[in-house]
């Protein structure tokens, strides 16, 4: 990521959006005791998510990040791995949840996004859930990640991807201007 972009996903605004954010992807949804969260970069969410998850598990791809969450972390309820979203070091039927913040527009392109969405399917226990979120594309989309991987989303299309991955049960909620929300079952 660059500067601005690793600045951003630090800074007390980040914080503040991410506080309506993740309460409102997690809204009515029960993701059981053991999740998995995609991609938590320097951890705003991962801080947010642990309060109410038993244990939870973050795949950060960027091995600093990941150090830096790790040393945080340490002796808390979060295990942190470092990891690719597109070949996760997990076993078949391992989470009862699975959790993407604001991550897969980092994947370098539509066929790994959704190598990722299979992968999480594949870890998934049988009934467990795929909730998450991500940016809307805008200007200011493009102008924070100028030297960075951006492949945007698009909300219209993205329940159909998941379907495809395997997950039934699928919403996809836009919160314009900036954000939709995604919910999936991996089929009991």
């Amino acid at each position: 990521m660059n500067f601005l972009h690793h600045w951003l996903c630090r800074s007390d605004h980040w914080r503040k959006s991410l506080q309506q954010r993740v309460p409102w992807v997690l809204a009515r949804h029960d993701l059981g005791p053991n999740v998995l969260e995609l991609g938590p970069g320097p951890g705003l969410t991962t801080d947010l998510l642990r309060l109410s998850i038993p244990h939870l598990t973050a795949l950060e791809l960027d091995p600093h990040l990941a150090d830096l969450l790790r040393s945080r972390l340490a002796g808390s309820n979060v295990e942190v791995i470092t990891g690719d979203a597109t070949a996760l070091p997990f076993p078949d039927e391992h989470f009862t949840a699975g959790v993407s913040l604001t991550m897969l527009h980092h994947v370098p392109s539509r066929d790994l996004q959704d190598r990722a969405l299979r992968e999480m399917w594949r870890v998934l226990k049988p009934g467990g859930i795929f909730v998450g979120s991500d940016s809307l594309q805008s200007w200011f989309m493009k102008l924070i990640h100028i030297g960075d991987t951006l492949v945007p989303l698009d909300p219209v299309r993205f329940g159909t991807r998941l379907i495809a991955a395997g997950f039934e049960d699928v919403v996809v909620e836009r919160d314009p201007p900036r954000a939709f929300r995604f919910y999936a079952r991996r089929p009991r």
